[in-house]
């Protein structure tokens, strides 16, 4: 499966974004599409998920109550409603596919659950 990530861009504090990832190649009925992060010289961070199983919705701890994750499934496309956005929000955010259809929650957050990966979009937060 190709992903393809979009949306990223320069935003002042307290801006919205929002970042879509169109996968092809694959239908991918039941896997979890999943965001993450990586600002400089820190480690990739999980930002949120949604499991098309079952509807399930995931978010870093960093970002509940700011972000939101949609998926229009006609379109195999997930998206990243990014509200009230910070400076520290500031990194390359990457789309990915879990490897698995069954992912179980316990995984959603972990970057080796994820099997293919986009290319990433830059999101810089700054006045």
């Amino acid at each position: 499966v190709q992903l393809q990530a979009s949306g990223g861009g320069l935003v002042q504090p307290g801006g919205s974004l929002r970042l879509s990832c169109a996968a092809s190649g694959r239908t991918l009925t039941n896997h979890a599409m999943g965001w993450f992060r990586q600002a400089p010289g820190k480690e990739r961070e999980f930002v949120s998920a949604f499991r098309r199983r079952d509807g399930a919705k995931y978010y870093g701890d960093s970002v509940k109550g700011r972000f939101t994750i949609s998926s229009d499934s006609a379109k195999n496309t997930v998206y990243l409603q990014m509200n009230s956005l910070k400076p520290e929000d500031t990194a390359i955010y990457y789309c990915a596919v879990s490897k698995s259809p069954g992912i179980i929650t316990s995984s959603i957050g972990i970057e080796d659950s994820y099997g293919s990966w986009g290319q990433g979009t830059l999101v810089t937060v700054s006045s």
